[in-house]
């Protein structure tokens, strides 16, 4: 990954796509050059269903939604056009969680209730049930009180505490 130099150019990944190099936080907050940041998640790969719970959750687990958002949108990016809205419902909870950590609770709540919508609606149309394992009627239900919560005033929550339990 090269960087952005003196003459403002953007920085660009080794494929030359627009990326930006710098390091970032545990809830993906560009930190300055040079700054130790967390891993980045790499974009672009293909993991199982499973796989994709799996490594979500662990970063969830371990208070970095942002990152979990990135699996789960190589998910919906890559993964079979009936279970892009899945895919996507799960990364808005992600970024909702993301907000809200962020102490960004407007964001945070429509996110997190966007995400609840979305999987609400993709579980009606299979008869409720969860695939891979997934709870998604609970998660709908924890995007929600979360929502609620940090409308009400909340503040900045605990992303690591707050994480939910995706089956």
């Amino acid at each position: 990954m090269t960087s952005a130099d003196a003459s403002g150019a953007r920085d660009r990944d080794t494929q030359g796509r627009a990326r930006n190099a710098r390091p970032r936080d545990g809830l993906g907050r560009p930190l300055p050059y040079g700054a130790d940041g967390v891993p980045r998640q790499p974009e672009g790969v293909l993991r199982t269903p499973d796989e994709t719970v799996a490594e979500a959750q662990a970063l969830l687990d371990a208070g970095r939604p942002f990152h979990a958002h990135e699996v789960f949108e190589d998910a919906w990016k890559a993964g079979p056009e009936d279970e892009r809205a899945l895919w996507r419902g799960l990364a808005q909870l992600a970024v909702g969680l993301t907000h809200a950590a962020r102490g960004n609770a407007v964001g945070g709540a429509r996110l997190l209730r966007r995400g609840a919508g979305a999987l609400r609606e993709w579980a009606a149309g299979r008869g409720g049930e969860g695939p891979y394992g997934m709870d998604l009627p609970g998660l709908a239900r924890w995007a929600e009180n979360l929502a609620e919560r940090v409308e009400r005033g909340a503040g900045r929550v605990d992303a690591g505490a707050e994480a939910p339990r995706l089956g």
